[in-house]
């Protein structure tokens, strides 16, 4: 019998599980299309259940041809939805122009998705950033222009939204280095006459990430489109004070010969490196490396995968955390299930091969040396299930539950137990195939 498998965080895959795999610097094709991905220096943002990666179209070469989008529930089948931004007969968007490094946020108060760019002539002498903005996230959109932020110059350039829904723009100003610019409540320019934070060092392609109460400023040195080993700074405010630079993948590696694009957050303890791997000779055939982060209080690091499952369905809520487990699939499971605050995991978008009743089993740890118990809901129909004392803590056993299925992904499952006692620490849920 083979399964299909649902884990906490990232995975490697095993060859005979049936999971969608992300396979680092492949070939990409778009399930519309049937050509390679075209959407280099992206950004992701999440609409509902649907992730939208927008990036740049090289497909005639380095000079702007469109802004892409694409598509995707899973973060491995992508389909092509449009272009944000085409050429235009002159100005910004004209005949041989630079524009690079797209990055969308969406803006509650006014409605509005907004779209940052690098924009630039094709010396890279003007050195601006431009934005425009949209109704919808892969629509068309509105140009309203460039300038140098603060008055100064804005070549690589990224996005960040914090949770108290403020923005902000990270811009490599050549002459001075790395800069955070606050932006104006509309998102629409930068606001104050200095920035947030600079760093007096050339680090290129910025990208923040924020978890466990800290930042996270991810960059590249400046070697051209030749790879090399890209950097992390933390701190607890975006103003400062910022640690010193260092390497989050092996030193050497060079970054597995890929440069930062983008930190793609999924839950409160796992995030995704997005690198592009640029080949400047044809850079139509460029390819993405991306791969699990390791984040540890303010350490974090990243090994290299020759493929691996992303898991885009696991939410953990009411206190439910991912603790460390050696013996459980990637290293970690969903901890602290009930208890007080009612801690829960939920599943969505669960896929199965065929509608009718199945056993799903849920692979879990019981350091106890009685049995623990949760409530486990499947589609809105909710059993109590046990869970035995697992042998020696860090060696996950099973526990089976008997449910109704749906053709497709559908489903959704939800661990948790409210009457105030600990449930299991979840490792997987496993799903037969037919």
């Amino acid at each position: 019998m083979l399964f299909k498998t649902l884990g906490l965080t990232a995975l490697l895959s095993a060859c005979a599980q049936a999971t969608l795999q992300i396979v680092p610097g492949a070939t990409w094709t778009a399930t519309n299309t049937g050509k390679h991905v075209q959407a280099h220096g992206a950004g992701i943002i999440k609409v509902g259940s649907t992730f939208y990666m927008i990036g740049e179209d090289k497909t005639d070469g380095s000079a702007f041809q469109n802004i892409n989008c694409y598509s995707s529930t899973n973060l491995v089948e992508w389909t092509y939805v449009g272009a944000l931004l085409s050429r235009t007969a002159s100005g910004d968007l004209g005949p041989n122009r630079v524009v690079e490094r797209p990055k969308v946020i969406f803006n509650q108060s006014t409605g509005k998705y907004v779209l940052y760019l690098h924009i630039d002539s094709s010396d890279y002498g003007e050195a601006k950033v431009g934005v425009a903005t949209g109704d919808s996230v892969c629509g068309k959109y509105n140009y309203l222009g460039s300038w140098r932020p603060l008055g100064f110059q804005s070549r690589d350039q990224g996005l960040f939204q914090d949770t108290d829904g403020k923005a902000y723009l990270l811009t490599e100003d050549r002459a001075n280095g790395l800069r955070i610019n606050a932006l104006t409540a509309d998102y629409l320019n930068t606001t104050g006459t200095s920035s947030v934070y600079l760093w007096n060092r050339s680090i290129e392609s910025p990208a923040i990430l924020k978890q466990g109460g800290y930042y996270f400023m991810f960059g590249s040195l400046l070697t051209g489109w030749d790879p090399n080993d890209n950097v992390y700074s933390y701190a607890t405010s975006l103003s400062g004070p910022w640690s010193a630079w260092q390497n989050f993948a092996p030193a050497g590696s060079k970054t597995f010969t890929s440069q930062t694009t983008y930190i793609l957050p999924l839950s409160s303890t796992t995030a995704i490196y997005m690198g592009d791997r640029w080949v400047s000779t044809n850079l139509m055939r460029s390819t993405y490396v991306w791969l699990p982060l390791t984040i540890s209080g303010t350490s974090v690091t990243m090994s290299d995968r020759v493929n691996w499952t992303p898991n885009v369905s696991a939410v953990l809520a009411n206190g439910a955390v991912v603790i460390s487990c050696t013996g459980c699939s990637g290293g970690s499971a969903a901890g602290y299930i009930g208890g007080s605050s009612g801690g829960s995991v939920t599943f969505s978008n669960v896929r199965a091969d065929v509608t009718g009743r199945t056993t799903i089993r849920v692979k879990h740890l019981n350091g106890n040396t009685v049995q623990r118990f949760a409530d486990v809901t499947v589609n809105g129909v909710t059993q109590r299930v046990a869970f035995l004392p697992t042998q020696d803590g860090n060696t996950p056993g099973s526990s089976v539950v008997h449910a109704n299925l749906n053709a497709g992904i559908a489903n959704t499952i939800v661990v948790r137990i409210t009457d105030g006692s600990y449930g299991p620490d979840v490792d997987r849920l496993m799903i037969p195939l037919s």
